[in-house]
């Protein structure tokens, strides 16, 4: 029987504090202590961040549905990133042979396919980078960042009232939550997404396609 506890809507799963963790020190966050199994790793790094290759997923446990791709070489680094299929459930990613090989899949049946945001400060005029999405794969956790072949996808495509009236009728799924706890609770309810990256000023660096 797994034993759990419910914090603001969130569980946090007891017998995670058993599986081999790391203390991790964010700008953003603050100290997270996140399960090592849940460390995507891209090879190359990401569009104009080629040197950061070490990354985790965070759930700020809001409404926007949006998560951070957040840096372990470089604690002030995190990208917003959400699933395109939230905002745009018609896009479809289609990779090269040699695309899905360097990431170890045969199909994306088995990876998460993210889109980085740039978030100005007006959010009404939030894009999302449909061109250059991040795909993990779900087993070993290695990822790239891939430009897709199709010249229709847009780098800024707006999303805002599209994610505004999803958000309208969406229902957390609190059981994908499960496997990264803040070093301090009582301060903060921050958790990573167990399936699965703007830093301060990511807005302005967000990896893009040219």
């Amino acid at each position: 029987m797994t034993a759990k506890i419910v914090d603001r809507g969130r569980v946090f799963d007891l017998f995670a504090q058993r599986r081999p963790r790391v203390k991790i020190t964010t700008t953003r966050f603050g100290e997270l202590e996140v399960d090592k199994k849940d460390i995507i790793e891209f090879t190359e790094g990401l569009l104009g961040f080629e040197n950061l290759k070490k990354f985790f997923i965070v759930d700020p446990g809001d409404q926007t549905l949006i998560l951070w791709l957040q840096s372990i070489d470089d604690a002030g680094t995190a990208f917003p990133i959400i699933e395109p299929k939230i905002f745009q459930p018609n896009y479809m990613v289609k990779l090269l042979p040699v695309e899905l090989n360097s990431l170890s899949l045969e199909n994306l049946q088995n990876a998460s396919v993210y889109t980085v945001l740039t978030i100005p400060q007006n959010v009404t005029e939030m894009s999302a980078n449909l061109k250059a999405p991040i795909i993990i794969n779900n087993k070993t956790k290695n990822a790239r960042q891939i430009v897709l072949q199709d010249s229709k996808l847009e780098v800024r495509f707006k999303m805002y009232m599209d994610l505004k009236k999803y958000i309208v009728n969406y229902t957390s799924d609190d059981s994908k939550r499960t496997n990264v706890a803040p070093v301090n609770k009582e301060q903060s309810t921050t958790v990573v997404h167990a399936n699965l990256v703007q830093s301060t000023t990511a807005n302005k660096n967000s990896p893009e396609a040219n």
